[in-house]
């Protein structure tokens, strides 16, 4: 039974059936399973397989943030209890993410905010136009390992520089990586300006933030 509700779980993500996720989490919390069961089990291999139908060209972007819902969620339901029972999720580390000062555009951020956090980050969204100094002091407050800057229009790109050149003075820019993206940001500008890493778009941005986090061996 437990099996066939993992199943099930799974199914309903790939098909971007969000509410029915919630539903049959709430199924499987009721059955007694464990929290991590669901997430490790469900959650995040059905997620898996969205990331790689939407790289292959086969899913869209609204597939991919229906998917994202439903699994944001279960996980609202599932982290109460992971903290009651004191497990831990396979949590890759802490990411502060915004849009940048004079830019006021979301959904790409958001979306790669909700990926992050459907595969296991703790994720502190800042929202939009969002200051410099404001990502510092998140940046100091949280100990985050990562930083995601996004910026929508080319005048605003200069800010994700600024913010870069800000963690360098107050000593962070060792202690944290920072990836960027956006529409007109490029892998060269990225590199110009001392970014950590660079992704096109969610999918990629996750898989960026794993590589940037991994721990040497």
């Amino acid at each position: 039974m437990s099996n066939n509700l993992l199943e099930q779980i799974t199914q309903s993500i790939i098909e971007g059936e969000s509410e029915l996720v919630v539903e049959l989490t709430r199924q499987a919390i009721d059955s007694g399973m464990e929290p991590i069961e669901v997430i490790d089990n469900a959650l995040i291999p059905g997620m898996d397989i969205v990331g790689e139908k939407f790289s292959s060209g086969e899913y869209f972007l609204p597939n991919l943030i229906i998917s994202a819902e439903g699994m944001k969620g279960a996980m609202d339901l599932l982290e109460p209890l992971l903290r009651e029972r004191q497990q831990t999720s396979r949590s890759p580390g802490k990411v502060v993410i915004g849009t940048v000062q004079g830019d006021i555009h979301e959904i790409g951020k958001s979306l790669v905010g909700t990926m992050l956090s459907a595969n296991g980050f703790s994720v502190y969204d800042l929202g939009i136009d969002v200051p410099v100094e404001e990502f510092v002091a998140k940046i100091k407050e949280t100990g985050a390992d990562l930083l995601g800057l996004s910026a929508l229009l080319t005048t605003t790109m200069e800010v994700q520089r600024e913010v870069i050149d800000a963690l360098k003075r107050e000593g962070l820019k060792d202690s944290v990586k920072v990836m960027v993206g956006g529409a007109p940001v490029t892998r060269s500008w990225a590199d110009e300006i001392g970014a950590d890493g660079y992704a096109e778009d969610a999918i990629g941005a996750v898989s960026v933030a794993m590589q940037l986090v991994k721990k040497p061996a």
